[in-house]
């Protein structure tokens, strides 16, 4: 057997043997960080009134971060996830976690069924997978069972909540990037910072 197809094979039994789950439809919605190498694109949001960003990002914030403008339809879903973990009774961490997760898997877009740019059977705003037992397609596109599900695995992990957002993250997704996640951690705080008690 050659070398390149060797090292195919061995890069595709890596991926069913940690589950398949890859990160999301990259090639269709990667967007390349805003920032150059090294210097952080969000800003850090001013003091708001009653919000503590040492407990929304306990190990401060790793590496270069990325930040998109959210439209109408990407708020709501930033609520629908806060509104979620409020009903799991998980604090804030949790949704800046799990708003982070799905800025990388999806932009914040519900999505469904991509055709072949689909990454297996990926979909709705954490890329979840059917076959891989995180639920129905119906369910996996509603948010808030979408955010539930996300979060029953996060509090299966030991000491997710003084962990590195990334390592959390990619415990539950399991994903073929799992360094992808510490880029919008910044963006996701200031979100969860803002929407919390609204």
């Amino acid at each position: 057997m050659n070398t390149m197809l060797r090292k195919t094979v061995l890069g595709v039994a890596g991926l069913a043997f940690t589950g398949g789950v890859f990160a999301g439809p990259i090639a269709a919605h990667a967007d390349a960080p805003t920032a150059a190498a090294g210097k952080p694109v969000a800003a850090v949001q001013a003091d708001k009134p009653g919000v503590d960003m040492g407990k929304l990002i306990p190990h401060g914030v790793q590496g270069a971060q990325s930040k998109i403008t959210l439209n109408d339809e990407q708020t709501g879903n930033v609520k629908a996830i806060i509104a979620a973990t409020k009903k799991a009774g998980l604090p804030e961490r949790a949704a800046v976690i799990s708003i982070a997760t799905s800025l990388q898997e999806s932009k914040l877009e519900n999505l469904g069924h991509l055709g072949d740019k689909n990454d297996h059977d990926s979909l709705g705003l954490f890329q979840q997978r059917p076959s891989s037992g995180w639920g129905t397609p119906e369910q996996i596109t509603n948010p808030e069972y979408a955010t539930l599900a996300f979060e029953k695995g996060l509090k299966q992990v030991d000491g997710w909540q003084d962990m590195p957002l990334t390592k959390a993250a990619q415990t539950v997704q399991v994903s073929a990037y799992p360094d992808a996640y510490a880029q919008w951690e910044q963006q996701a705080a200031d979100l969860v910072a803002q929407y919390w008690n609204s």
